[in-house]
């Protein structure tokens, strides 16, 4: 594949090592990993991959398990570049696919705006919390979407409303081959005094509650309907159980933890041993929530986000 670095400003590297840009600290490499300088840069670059290229989005690399293989295809990582927020009227804010979801509970509360405090309790990226709705606290990410903006795999920017897409628990399906680059929230005036209180006591239920400590990659499985997950885990007894560096935590049982040698075979080992054992103990199918991609040995294909 030939790209054309001279038109692009943003950052290529080759064979990049993912475990250095995943919140499990695991992970093959990168066949291509680009940085954009900015949304324009990025359209660019996007239209310059050949038809067929497999492509993912990585932010913060939280909710991700790249196998050991590695992905053979082109990581687009929008942490740190794509990470404007703009006030766009009183309470419509602009916030670009990179941003961490805890900045923008920060900021918007800051200028009184409220409705985003949940956001805190998301350990990713906006454009990751708009691929999967991420929820927190019992607020869930296009509850507060008027409108996204999109890159599709020509590298054509476009608008679309949340009636493009079929949103459920944890599930996002839109037009294929486009991608979220920046999102408009409506929220609601309020005390920024009161919802920066607010985001503080959801912070501090968050580090009691789960190994915020420890290398991991938020919740493991989706709550099937009217249970939830950790308690199922729980209740077969599996917290604390391990395969190779990766443990069931004893905090909150539908966390995985890198306990410091873990390998991307040894987690997804365990996801399957604990989905295996609740559904033998339950009659439970547990669904992952994390989203697993690469290969284990050749680092051959991957998955679109």
């Amino acid at each position: 594949m030939v790209i054309d670095q001279s038109t692009l400003r943003g950052t290529l590297h080759v064979n990049e090592p993912l475990s250095r840009h995943t919140s499990w600290r695991v992970g093959g490499v990168a066949a291509r990993y680009y940085q954009p300088a900015d949304i324009e840069d990025l359209a660019l670059f996007i239209g310059q991959l050949p038809e067929g290229e497999p492509v993912y989005w990585v932010g913060l690399g939280s909710n991700l398990l790249v196998r050991d293989g590695g992905f053979a295809g082109t990581v687009i990582c929008s942490s740190g570049v794509l990470n404007n927020i703009h006030y766009l009227q009183d309470d419509v804010v602009e916030v670009e696919a990179g941003v961490a979801c805890p900045k923008v509970a920060r900021q918007t509360a800051k200028q009184g705006l409220q409705g985003a405090e949940f956001l805190s309790g998301i350990p990713g990226t906006m454009g990751g919390a708009l691929a999967m709705n991420a929820g927190a606290f019992g607020g869930e990410t296009w509850e507060i979407i008027q409108s996204v903006k999109t890159v599709d795999q020509k590298g054509n920017l476009q608008e679309r409303t949340p009636d493009d897409y079929k949103i459920s628990y944890r599930h996002v399906l839109g037009p294929e081959n486009e991608w979220f680059v920046s999102a408009k929230l409506k929220l609601q005036q309020g005390n920024s005094e009161q919802s920066l209180q607010k985001i503080k006591q959801l912070l501090a239920k968050r580090g009691s509650s789960q190994p915020t400590q420890q290398p991991n990659a938020g919740s493991v499985f989706k709550n099937p309907e009217g249970d939830y997950a950790a308690r199922l885990i729980e209740e077969a007894g599996l917290k604390g159980c391990c395969i190779g560096g990766a443990c069931v935590s004893d905090k909150h049982a539908n966390f995985i933890v890198n306990t410091g040698t873990a390998t991307a075979s040894d987690i997804e080992s365990l996801i399957n041993k604990v989905a295996n054992e609740v559904k033998l103990q339950h009659q439970v199918e547990l669904k992952t929530e994390v989203r697993i991609v690469g290969q284990a040995d050749t680092g051959q294909g991957g998955l679109n986000e």
